[in-house]
């Protein structure tokens, strides 16, 4: 599952990162809001590199915002393989993008706590990594089924299964 959950994360993650990226240009055009050079100054502290002021690292720019779009897609796809599957997920994993987010950039003093953000810009940045959070989770669900329902999908489709229901019986790899 591992080896699957990791390439198809991959992909889904590649995706969604595409879909949040087009869905920002479209903002910015209509908006006018420049782009954010963050995701660059976060790698350049979180791996040493030198900082280029006066200077927009793009490269630097798009290989953290697509990075991390792409290697966080590896864990919404864990999620689809577990069983996680669904808008449900999708909406959880919003929260874990933006915490990842939030985590990186405080850590290295190039961002703030959100509450702190002009209400528009939260807006707006939530809204991109819900869009990304979901093309992401379509994927990974899309990937995931190929494979069959996950563990949490069979423990759930219990026939009489009740409410305080334990684990199901561990099998072995012939189903017994």
């Amino acid at each position: 599952m591992m080896k699957r959950a990791l390439w198809q994360g991959l992909l889904a993650g590649g995706v969604g990162v595409v879909v949040m990226t087009l869905g920002e240009k479209a903002e910015q055009r209509l908006t006018g809001r420049p782009d954010s050079h963050v995701p660059a100054r976060t790698l350049e502290r979180v791996t040493g590199m030198p900082e280029q002021h006066g200077r927009q690292p793009l490269a630097v720019n798009w290989m953290m915002h697509y990075g991390q779009g792409a290697l966080l897609g590896v864990l919404r796809s864990v999620m689809a393989h577990a069983g996680l599957r669904g808008p449900w997920s999708s909406a959880k994993f919003a929260v874990v993008r933006v915490t990842n987010d939030q985590i990186l950039e405080n850590a290295t003093g190039t961002g703030a706590p959100p509450q702190s953000w002009p209400r528009q810009e939260l807006v707006v940045d939530l809204l991109h990594k819900t869009v990304y959070a979901f093309a992401t989770g379509v994927i990974a669900d899309a990937l995931a089924a190929r494979s069959g329902p996950g563990p949490g999908q069979r423990h759930a489709a219990r026939p009489n299964r009740q409410v305080d229901a334990g684990p199901s019986a561990r099998r072995d790899a012939w189903g017994r």
